[in-house]
């Protein structure tokens, strides 16, 4: 397990963005901020609102999304839409 570490708010916006993305799988998470899933579902259930997290795990959860690359399409090779724009200044809701 990775070291519990102190994120900034860009940073924790970030993670729970590319958490709520389909196409971004946990694996990117792990390169990019070095958590694991496990990791990841302690910080969204610890940042969402309840209603959030549940809603969170159940879309994860249902084979709509493609959180885990051995689950996902092989003919998706990357971690976003080619068309994805960059976000900034994301906002999601929180306790």
């Amino acid at each position: 397990m990775t070291k519990t570490r102190n994120f900034s708010e860009r940073e924790l916006d970030r993670i729970i963005e590319m958490a709520w993305e389909d196409r971004t799988p946990f694996e990117a998470i792990l390169f990019q901020f070095g958590l694991l899933e496990k990791e990841v579902i302690k910080l969204m259930r610890s940042n969402l609102k309840e209603s959030s997290f549940k809603r969170w795990r159940r879309r994860v959860n249902s084979g709509v999304s493609q959180k885990h690359l051995k689950k996902r399409n092989p003919e998706i090779n990357r971690f976003k839409c080619s068309r994805q724009k960059a976000i900034s200044g994301n906002k999601i809701s929180k306790r």
